[in-house]
């Protein structure tokens, strides 16, 4: 990213974080960089593509605040990583961080939480044909969930009294809903079926005993 339009992007992310996402004007940001609204223009384009740098630039913070040693980690290690990290940064910045919802990212850092999703499940033997769907699954509850909890949009009835234990049980349950797909997967592969139980009165289940 361009020294110059990093520059803008803090300063607009440190407005935003202060003031809130209605204070932010090209104008105002323009002040706290010393330069004149038109001058930004170059840099960032208008008011829409300023909200878009900032999709980009809290996706950029979030890959920074993983980093880039995790490859070697075991999976459901990366994934609670990466939750706790993606819960910090709606901490961080809860005024700007609903964007990540209401926006698409753009920029080169764009993919960054999609592809350390997919990592994550192939990693742990999800199928394939699965994997985009699963991460589709678990980017939605991330950012959805932690949006809800700084903006309050969570349902205040029985709040958990403590909000790091609860969330880190969501993640566990995240794990297990992996290890689940990734299991039917391996009895595929090792004969074991489809990787479906068996239910009774239905095609291919094994027949009860004769009387």
């Amino acid at each position: 990213m361009d020294d110059k339009r990093r520059l803008i992007l803090d300063q607009a992310l440190a407005l935003v974080d202060e003031r809130g996402l209605a204070a932010m004007s090209m104008r105002a940001v323009a002040e706290r960089v010393g330069l004149t609204s038109m001058a930004l223009y170059p840099y960032v384009g208008g008011k829409d593509a300023l909200l878009d740098g900032l999709v980009d630039l809290l996706n950029l913070e979030l890959g920074t605040a993983v980093g880039d040693d995790l490859a070697d980690i075991d999976w459901r290690r990366r994934l609670r990583a990466l939750g706790r990290a993606v819960r910090a940064l709606a901490h961080a910045h809860p005024s700007a961080y609903p964007l990540l919802l209401n926006r698409s990212a753009t920029g080169a850092s764009a993919s960054w939480l999609t592809a350390a999703l997919h990592g994550i499940l192939h990693d742990a033997g999800v199928p394939a044909a699965e994997v985009s769907r699963m991460a589709r699954m678990i980017c939605a509850f991330l950012l959805g969930y932690t949006t809800g909890e700084v903006t309050g949009g969570l349902p205040d009835t029985e709040r958990s009294a403590e909000p790091d234990a609860e969330f880190d049980a969501d993640l566990a349950d995240l794990v297990a809903l992996i290890e689940l797909a990734a299991a039917g997967s391996a009895a595929v592969r090792s004969g074991g079926g489809s990787g479906t139980p068996s239910q009774p009165g239905r095609p291919g289940s094994p027949a009860g005993p004769r009387r």
